[in-house]
C-alpha cells in the first residue's frame, strides 16, 4: 500500500509562518514528484507548490512565490512547505499529493496528475 499524511496545519496571524509536511511510505519510490494543493469553500483546488524527486526542480503558483518554499528529505521521502508572510487568503484545507513514474510529460500544477493524496491538514490565517 501507498500512504500520504500531511501535517503541520493551524491557526495563525497575518504575517505569522507555519510549515507543513508531507510523508509519502508503503513502497520504494523513484522518479516521482511531489506537490502541494489547496482548496478554500466552495473554490476549486488550486497548485501551490511542486517538486521533482529526480532533479529537485521546483514550481510555484505566482500567488505565493517569494512566500512560500518547497523543499524535500530524500531519507524520509518527505516534502515541506515553508509558508512565511501568511495572509487571510492562504486559509485553505492543504492537500499534498503524490505522482509515480514521472518520465515523460509532466504536469505539475494539474491535481488531476497526482496518483496519491494525503487526507489534507487545515490552515486557517486571521487578520
Amino acid at each position: 500500500q501507498v500512504e500520504v499524511v500531511e501535517s503541520g496545519g493551524g491557526l495563525v496571524q497575518a504575517g505569522g509562518s507555519l510549515r507543513l509536511s508531507c510523508t509519502a511510505s508503503g513502497r520504494t519510490f523513484s522518479n516521482y514528484a511531489m506537490g502541494w494543493f489547496r482548496q478554500a469553500p466552495g473554490k476549486e483546488r488550486e497548485f501551490v507548490a511542486a517538486i521533482n524527486w529526480s532533479g529537485g526542480s521546483t514550481y510555484y503558483a505566482d500567488s505565493v512565490k517569494g512566500r512560500f518554499t518547497i523543499s524535500r528529505d530524500n531519507a524520509e521521502i518527505t516534502v515541506y512547505l515553508q509558508m512565511n508572510s501568511l495572509k487571510p487568503e492562504d486559509t485553505a484545507a492543504y492537500y499534498c499529493g503524490l505522482r509515480l513514474r514521472t518520465g515523460g510529460s509532466a504536469y505539475y500544477t494539474h491535481d488531476w496528475w497526482y496518483t496519491y493524496w494525503g487526507q489534507g491538514t487545515q490552515v486557517t490565517v486571521s487578520s
